[in-house]
C-alpha cells in the first residue's frame, strides 16, 4: 500500500514529464488496478514489455523527486498549511528555501 501511494503521488506531480504510453500503463497499473498480463493483453505486447514500461516509469518519478524533489516541498507545505503559529511558520518556510 506504502508503495501505491507514494506513486501516485509522484505521478501527481510529475506525469507531465513522461510519454503518453507511460502514463497509460501506470494509469492500468496503478489507478485501474489492472493486472500486468491483462494491460498487456488490452495493448498486444507482452507481459514483460508491460513490466518493463512500469518498471520504467517508477524509476523515472523515482529520479525527477530526487533531482526536483517537489514532492518533499508539497507535504512540507501541507505541514505549514496546517501551522497556526507565524513564528514557526516562517521558521518552515526558511527551511524549505535554505535547501535550494
Amino acid at each position: 500500500m506504502e508503495k501505491f501511494v507514494k506513486y501516485n503521488k509522484l505521478f501527481d506531480c510529475y506525469s507531465n514529464l513522461l510519454t503518453e504510453k507511460e502514463k497509460e500503463c501506470f494509469r492500468d497499473y496503478y489507478e485501474e488496478d489492472l493486472s500486468l498480463q491483462e494491460i498487456a493483453e488490452n495493448n498486444n505486447v507482452s507481459r514483460s514489455a508491460i513490466h518493463k514500461t512500469v518498471k520504467n516509469v517508477e524509476d523515472k518519478l523515482d529520479y525527477y523527486e530526487d533531482v526536483l524533489k517537489l514532492n518533499a516541498i508539497i507535504d512540507k507545505l501541507k505541514e505549514i498549511e496546517a501551522e497556526n503559529e507565524i513564528q514557526i511558520i516562517k521558521q518552515k518556510v526558511n527551511e524549505i528555501l535554505e535547501n535550494f
